[in-house]
């Protein structure tokens, strides 16, 4: 029987990469209940717990639903917030914006975007032209923080940052993890909602799982086989595997020979590599490398899944080139069951050619420390260092989108006392939290379920093509904004302010702001897109989206290089490769007695920085804690429980110890995201639970050597039990 007022709202979760269908059972705008959509064609009723918490955020009463403004010094724990209106709060924000760039050029100004920004198609269609309207080299985001050495790495190879491969785990029979906990995070750069389903079914239908990682994380547990690896050594454990594979005669390049260039170099250089020459700086004995080689190539379809932990690291870029090297040699490139690259219903691939988001390397680097540009954008790593020094072209304003770099970003409490300088800061964001407290305007957009829902970036990394769009799930606010509308805004006043370039800056984006919205460019690209009859009015029509099926070939049409080629030997990886081959014959990159380095983790309930608000996903045993395994407790005096000291060249935090299996002797982990409780923030949830940030510890100098990505893993650090550290004063307080 139908209950008035009551409706069910079919959409996908806007929380994670996984983009899992959802149903929102609905009493008016009330939300009395969120599960998973089983008729969806892509999760199949497959959720986590941050789905159901979408109802907590929505509902915060810490949320910010209106403009707000600080009075007071920046960063006074007891500055006044006032509420504006919408015109008194954007005028403000232009306003200072045009101040500082008429008063010390365009440079002035940097912007940062945060990962939440890339799940709302508004903010990518707005947020992206005005941030390239401003002109500033001082663009950060998230992405050098996870993602750029994949980037780096497809540009080198197939001449696009957009081209980027992803398993094909629904059809593989032989699967590889570097670096990544999937059933955890639902894939990263790997849309797959229900992994671990789909892991197991690899193993059902005979094929087998391989994990690499210096935890025994919820995905090694659902494989074949898991290995240890010792942080950083990603690299050498490919040249090791790829050894064998041409030392054997095992490469089958197949059809890829026809369109790749650079074979024999990348084939001479992994003959200088033995897995014996690797093993003891990998952690990994020469027989199982040479096994796991073995297996990969002999396997009928094969793929290799680097993520975060390949990328956070000094060789990131060559490890994730290593792994494009391996899928080629194998054959297992552009091929199902291997890695294939998705057409999703809205394709960046030819986009980001014509308007010039292709990639870049180097064209500029930061003023401090000359780390290279990549698409436009520097490392986020060099930010606090770029806000703090005073050489020509110092950032004096800020805009954020999205983001906390303060809890996000390497050596976290050096960001945080740069922020202390700005003139200006204007945040984009729903709360008032570790970094946006520094603001001088912080403007929320409504809640995304009063907004219209296409996972534009998400389907582009997706294991299957899907098409999905819904419509609000609740009545907007009439004096609520989208992000799209509050970007649309700023640019336009940017714009009428005269800055160079800023009037057709502002005309431009307000006519498409004006004339289409985000809806009408969504429908716009699904109509001039690769699969043919999309459009907003077929996908409302279908609300548990459409399956458009599995990825196909894409290459070598799809390539952007020249002559159409996949270019397998760039010399910027070749020249890391000798430099890491000398520190290996140094001993350099084997673990030295009793060193400790840090890895960080990801958690189910938890994602980044931004969902400890919710007391559902925050409640139960203390998850902020550090693992280490019994062998280096013991050293250390240390019992499960114990509260202890991690110290780093950069900062110290204390945490409980838990003694644990997973971990690998010489590796300590901290989950990311945590370190509430601030002054002057207003998250009454996390506040009760803080947990303490695993950026305080991380190392802004410490950075990919090709790409400038920060490397959160593998940093050195001393553990010792709390008690200690407060009786025996340090050599700094022991000075003081």
């Amino acid at each position: 029987m139908t209950v008035p007022g009551r409706r069910t709202h079919y959409r996908h979760c806007h929380l994670c990469e996984a983009m899992c269908g959802i149903a929102i059972e609905l009493h008016g705008d009330r939300i009395t209940a969120i599960r998973g959509d089983d008729d969806d064609p892509f999760s199949q009723g497959h959720v986590c717990p941050k789905a159901v918490a979408i109802a907590d955020i929505h509902d915060d009463p810490d949320r910010l639903r209106r403009p707000v403004v600080r009075e007071g010094k920046r960063g006074d724990p007891d500055a006044r917030w006032r509420e504006v209106s919408w015109d008194e709060a954007l005028d403000r924000a232009a306003r200072g914006f045009i101040e500082v760039r008429r008063s010390y050029g365009r440079d002035a100004v940097a912007t940062y975007a945060g990962n939440p920004a890339a799940h709302n198609a508004g903010a990518i269609l707005f947020g992206l032209p005005l941030i390239l309207g401003l002109g500033t080299r001082h663009r950060y985001s998230a992405l050098s923080v996870d993602v750029l050495p994949r980037l780096v790495a497809s540009w080198f190879a197939f001449g696009n940052q957009a081209l980027i491969p992803i398993p094909d785990i629904d059809r593989t029979s032989f699967l590889l993890i570097l670096g990544a906990n999937p059933a955890v995070s639902n894939g990263s750069v790997m849309t797959a909602p229900g992994a671990s389903r789909r892991i197991r079914a690899i193993r059902d239908r005979g094929g087998r799982v391989v994990v690499i990682d210096p935890r025994r994380t919820e995905t090694a547990a659902l494989a074949d086989r898991h290995h240890f690896i010792r942080p950083g050594a990603d690299a050498l454990l490919l040249l090791g595997i790829l050894h064998v594979i041409v030392d054997e005669g095992l490469a089958r390049p197949g059809r890829l020979a026809a369109f790749t260039t650079g074979t024999d170099e990348v084939r001479r250089l992994a003959l200088r590599f033995p897995p014996a020459r690797v093993a003891e700086a990998t952690g990994i004995d020469a027989a199982a490398i040479a096994t796991l080689a073995r297996d990969f190539a002999r396997a009928p379809t094969a793929v290799c899944y680097g993520r975060v932990g390949t990328c956070n690291q000094e060789n990131g870029t060559v490890a994730s080139w290593l792994i494009d090297v391996l899928h080629v040699l194998t054959g297992n490139l552009d091929r199902a069951g291997g890695a294939m690259f998705p057409t999703p219903p809205i394709d960046p691939v030819p986009a980001a050619a014509r308007f010039g988001q292709a990639g870049s390397l180097g064209s500029f680097h930061s003023r401090v420390r000359g780390l290279p540009e990549f698409g436009g954008e520097l490392p986020a790593a060099a930010m606090a260092e770029e806000l703090e020094s005073d050489l020509p072209g110092r950032p004096r304003a800020l805009l954020t989108v999205a983001g906390n770099p303060v809890l996000s970003l390497p050596n976290g409490a050096r960001l945080e006392r740069a922020l202390g300088r700005l003139d200006h800061f204007v945040a984009v964001d729903i709360y008032r939290n570790e970094t946006t407290r520094w603001a001088d305007v912080i403007l929320p957009p409504m809640s995304p379920l009063h907004q219209d829902a296409y996972p534009l970036a998400m389907s582009t990394l997706a294991v299957r093509h899907v098409a999905r769009f819904a419509p609000p799930a609740i009545t907007p606010p009439p004096d609520g904004k989208g992000d799209w509308e509050i970007l649309l805004e700023l640019a336009t006043r940017l714009g009428t302010g005269r800055l160079p370039g800023g009037r057709m800056l502002g005309r431009a984006l307000a006519w498409a702001g004006r004339k289409l919205g985000p809806r009408g460019l969504i429908d716009l690209g699904l109509r001039t897109g690769p699969h043919r009859g999309l459009s907003v009015r077929r996908l409302l029509r279908a609300p548990h989206g459409l399956d458009l099926g599995p990825l196909q070939p894409r290459l070598p049409r799809a390539l952007a290089t020249p002559g159409r080629r996949v270019r397998l030997a760039p010399a910027a990886c070749l020249d890391e490769v000798r430099r890491l081959e000398a520190s290996l014959d140094a001993g350099e990159v084997s673990r030295r007695a009793g060193e400790l380095v840090l890895v960080s983790r990801r958690q189910l309930r938890s994602n980044n920085s931004w969902m400890h608000n919710s007391r559902r996903l925050v409640k139960g045993p203390e998850r902020c804690t550090l693992l280490i395994c019994d062998e280096d407790a013991t050293a250390r005096g240390i019992a499960d429980g114990d509260r202890v000291v991690i110290r780093s060249r950069t900062g110290e935090v204390e945490a409980p110890a838990a003694v644990s299996v997973e971990m690998m002797p010489g590796v300590v982990c901290l989950p990311h995201g945590w370190g509430h409780g601030r002054p002057g923030t207003d998250l009454s949830v996390a506040s009760e639970r803080p947990g303490v940030s695993v950026n305080d510890v991380t190392d802004d100098g410490f950075v990919d050597t090709i790409s400038g990505n920060a490397a959160l893993s593998g940093v050195p650090v001393t553990v010792e039990p709390a008690v200690v550290a407060t009786m025996e004063p340090t050599a700094a307080s022991a000075r003081a």
